[in-house]
């Protein structure tokens, strides 16, 4: 596939570490020593660079709905496309069984957007953020009370394209003591906190899908029913998309379900009311 990162994503990846952080478990150093090296999807072929011209010369601007934008040749026309930035933060730490954890929430069901749902802590990229590991950290602070010093900031995602044409860039922190951390929700904007298995995303068990159909072209959608404490929650769209992805770079392998890249043209004007179904 076509990747534009190298044109799109405006900021170098992180590889910070906050002064305080703790030493951690030697698995989570590993893991944050490989995902130091985690490089984006990048132009491989001749091939690619053709596709990629063609694309452009015919002035189509696709999407997707949670998959990565490195997958979706975009057309190189500002004044048509020029979507707004945000950052969600991936914060995974090692639960109890050992196992990887990454920590979600529900969104306030009093939200005009997204009511209701389930999402990682984030948002849109504000003036006086220095990169979106600032904004995702920052969010993440606002939302559920996530001291920025508690995280190993140590990569970052190709960006994501949501539902209302968002730039989403995920950033991959560590928490590396889970106990100094005590979720503190901001009733505005949070239901509710909780964590799931970060490798629940690359298996079959407790997942279904939705096949939709826009302006003659079908995708898929993916949905993950997850239960913890007597809680029921549906992971989906696209958070689940990016789950996907991160799961499938931390294990190093892929999902054994289709994941179905449909390309679909967005209409010619796009702006704030533009969505995908």
């Amino acid at each position: 596939m076509i990747s534009l990162l190298r044109r799109l994503s405006t900021s170098p990846p992180l590889l910070m570490e906050p002064a305080n952080s703790c030493v951690g478990s030697q698995r989570l150093l590993a893991l944050a020593q490989q995902l130091r090296l985690y490089k984006p999807p990048s132009l491989s072929s001749d091939d690619d660079i053709e596709e990629q011209r063609i694309e452009e010369i015919a002035h189509k601007v696709v999407s997707q709905v949670g998959f990565a934008e490195s997958n979706t040749p975009i057309a190189q026309d500002p004044e048509r496309f020029r979507p707004k930035r945000a950052a969600v933060l991936l914060c995974l730490f090692e639960g109890d069984a050992g196992d990887l954890r990454v920590i979600l929430t529900k969104r306030s069901s009093k939200l005009s957007t997204h009511s209701g749902e389930v999402a990682l802590p984030g948002g849109k990229t504000e003036e006086g953020d220095k990169d979106d590991g600032d904004t995702a950290t920052r969010e993440a602070k606002e939302e559920i009370g996530l001291d920025p010093s508690l995280l190993n900031v140590v990569t970052v995602l190709e960006p994501f394209l949501s539902k209302h044409l968002l730039r989403v860039v995920p950033v991959i922190g560590i928490l590396n003591e889970k106990e100094a951390f005590k979720a503190a929700p901001n009733p505005a904007e949070v239901e509710a906190v909780f964590d799931a298995p970060l490798e629940m995303f690359i298996k079959d068990e407790n997942r279904r899908s939705e096949e939709r159909e826009w302006m003659g072209n079908k995708y898929l959608i993916h949905f993950f029913d997850y239960e913890t404490k007597n809680k029921k929650y549906i992971i989906w769209g696209l958070t689940a998309g990016i789950l996907i992805r991160a799961a499938s770079i931390v294990y190093k392998r892929s999902p054994p379900f289709v994941e179905q890249n449909p390309i679909y043209k967005v209409p010619r004007v796009v702006d704030i009311n533009t969505t995908i179904p």
